[in-house]
């Protein structure tokens, strides 16, 4: 408890030109490296998914479509995982440390399936009919799935980490925060459009080249992150889960339901937290408006 005042403490006196420093490592580690490392190394293989399976594992058209189509639907979904598991229980730092060495590890596998497949896999039939060995075809999409497990954590919350470097208090650190999103924004489609290079890569030099060079500038994107640890600032987890937080919500609201609230003593019969609370939970007091009490 001591630890997480002290936290919260250190994070509000934070001055103008600490902000500066910590926004300025993250642009550098987050924005260049990460962001377009992860979208190069996502879309990748998401572009070019169905080529893989139809060609190299013997796949039918109809049955790799499906197999792709499902694992962008686990793709998007593991995401609202991981925001609950940071809101709740680890923080958004330590989700998404796990979660980059999960969605790495799952990058990795996927390489080295693709690279020594044939030491890992020996098939005494090479002809383009044959069919895979199915421990090929496991390991395969258990790479996937592992990627799209990582991905989970680190989606939602690599951005809000960054976006807690900035004091939304601060009007100095407010501003630092509109142009480090555009930053982030910039790098992911700079990603996404250097994912067609990996693309060219895998149809003309092959699968190796292009899977392995996204994996290499992943790893080394977490290293410039990680060495920038010092310098970020870490706000404190909820204590209560979001969703009961939420459904707390329509329960006041249902039990006083019948109150009425004329707009004179509005400001005064609203609840509204002590502003300590709002300090020691990081949470934001909402304005009262005659629309939105």
């Amino acid at each position: 408890m001591a630890r997480s005042i002290y936290t919260v403490a250190r994070f509000l006196q934070r001055k103008p030109e600490d902000g500066k420093l910590a926004a300025s490592c993250l642009l550098v580690s987050l924005f260049p490296v990460y962001e377009i490392f992860e979208r190069l190394a996502y879309y990748g293989v998401a572009a070019n998914l169905v080529q893989y399976l139809t060609t190299v594992l013997h796949e039918d058209m109809v049955s790799s479509v499906r197999n792709v189509t499902n694992w962008w639907g686990v793709v998007w979904l593991t995401p609202l995982l991981g925001a609950y598991i940071a809101d709740t229980y680890l923080g958004r730092f330590w989700t998404f440390t796990i979660a980059s060495i999960i969605n790495l590890l799952g990058m990795a596998m996927l390489s080295a399936g693709v690279i020594f497949k044939d030491t890992l896999f020996p098939s005494s039939c090479k002809g383009s009919a044959c069919d895979r060995p199915k421990a090929e075809i496991t390991f395969f999409y258990l790479s996937l799935y592992i990627l799209a497990l990582g991905a989970g954590g680190t989606k939602p919350n690599i951005s809000t980490l960054g976006a807690d470097q900035f004091d939304d208090y601060n009007q100095y650190e407010n501003k630092l925060k509109s142009s480090f999103f555009n930053w982030w924004f910039f790098g992911s489609f700079i990603g996404a459009l250097l994912s067609t290079i990996m693309v060219y890569l895998q149809d003309n030099k092959g699968w190796g080249i292009g899977y392995g060079i996204p994996t290499i500038g992943l790893f080394v994107s977490l290293i410039v992150f990680y060495a920038g640890v010092p310098l970020y600032r870490h706000k404190p987890t909820k204590s209560q889960s979001p969703i009961s937080e939420i459904f707390g919500v329509y329960k006041k609201a249902f039990v006083n339901r019948r109150i009425k609230i004329s707009d004179e003593s509005s400001e005064v019969t609203l609840h509204e937290l002590e502003p300590k609370e709002y300090i020691m939970t990081a949470k934001r007091q909402l304005l009262h408006t005659s629309c939105f009490k």
